[in-house]
């Protein structure tokens, strides 16, 4: 299965050339925890990353103005972003490897697409795993039952 539906589309992004500031305000306007960093040449092209735990502690925590530095100086870069085809655990590895638990996705041109986030794949997973559960009941009862008949019961249930 890739990640091609499993994302969200709807992303929102800053210019590599904004304040720190302006990403902020960007975030709370969008009730977002990070935006994807654009190039003003090309806004469908993935340059960064910048998050609400890079503004507290790469700006804030440091006592610099956030109106005064450009997103650019301390955005997560180059911008390591996921195809949509990628498979979900080929996916999963690449995000465990790089420690990030959100990451642009692009189609094959390198164009933002959506984003991706650890929870949106757990999800997933989870209900592959409820599936797998039923299975094995379904299973253990008609081994029980000694007949498949057991598994007709459980589906009409």
């Amino acid at each position: 299965m890739t990640l091609d539906g499993l994302y969200c589309k709807s992303v929102a992004t800053v210019r590599r050339d904004a304040t720190v500031a302006d990403a902020a305000r960007a975030m709370r306007d969008a009730q977002v925890r990070d935006l994807v960093v654009v190039d003003p040449g090309d806004a469908r092209r993935p340059v960064g990353i910048i998050t609400d735990r890079d503004i507290a502690i790469k700006i804030v925590g440091q006592g610099l103005n956030p109106a005064w530095v450009p997103v650019e100086h301390m955005m997560s870069a180059p911008a390591f972003s996921l195809r949509d085809r990628d498979g979900v655990y080929e996916a999963l590895k690449k995000m465990a490897a790089r420690g990030v638990r959100r990451a642009p996705v692009v189609d094959p041109e390198g164009r933002l697409t959506g984003l991706v986030a650890v929870d949106d794949l757990l999800a997933l997973l989870a209900q592959e795993l409820a599936r797998i559960s039923v299975l094995l009941r379904r299973g253990r009862i008609a081994e029980v039952r000694g007949t498949d008949d057991a598994v007709e019961e459980e589906l009409s249930a």
